[in-house]
């Protein structure tokens, strides 16, 4: 008769072990595809500065190594232009660091680095860090014309020297989310989305 009951538990719980793996295989399956069916928040847009169409204000200055840094205006390469506000003392600035480099390589972009503060706290962030392809500007000056009040904050151009989109840029989906608005030809993914609602809404009506 024991023989008998432990059998019988053993295989109750073989049961419900399988029971539970179905349950668990079901629940992964629907957070992929709702992942799937998410599209990320984009880059956060603010209200100031040149607007998205417009043509990006021109400077002619040196970067920290003193070589000529054009920003805005047409590219020579025929590239897309990133322009990054940051600060060497900004921890998501420098998080984000490793992940310009790999988007800059990887999407044949042109960026630059914008900062501003003491001279020590650059001479240790570039110490610590290696440009690439990147090239790296202190100017205050810029950051005001564009009217930046919080970092980082990337502003995308195209080839002749018009803003395509902007915003703040705390991930790597806020930064993918500056290129897909340029691909897509909105200004960000909200407006992508919000545009995608209007015309499900008219086709109801």
């Amino acid at each position: 008769m024991t023989l008998q009951i432990l059998i019988a538990s053993n295989i109750l719980l073989w049961l419900c072990l399988i029971g539970l793996g179905l349950v668990t295989f079901g629940l992964l399956r629907q957070v992929g595809l709702l992942h799937e069916r998410s599209a990320p928040m984009g880059a956060m847009i603010t209200d100031h500065g040149p607007d998205i169409g417009d043509l990006a204000p021109q400077f002619d200055l040196v970067d920290y190594f003193n070589q000529p840094a054009r920003i805005g205006g047409e590219n020579p390469k025929g590239r897309l232009s990133l322009l990054m506000f940051t600060a060497p003392s900004c921890p998501v600035c420098e998080k984000m660091f490793p992940i310009l480099k790999s988007i800059a390589d990887a999407e044949r972009l042109d960026v630059t680095l914008i900062s501003d503060g003491p001279a020590d706290e650059h001479e240790r962030f570039l110490a610590k860090h290696r440009l690439g392809s990147l090239r790296y500007v202190v100017s205050a000056e810029v950051g005001m014309r564009f009217q930046v009040g919080k970092i980082p904050y990337g502003v995308l151009l195209d080839s002749s020297g018009v803003i395509r989109s902007k915003g703040l840029v705390n991930t790597r989906e806020h930064l993918e989310s500056l290129l897909e608005a340029d691909k897509t030809g909105f200004a960000s993914l909200q407006e992508l989305i919000a545009d995608y609602k209007d015309k499900a809404a008219v086709r109801a009506a």
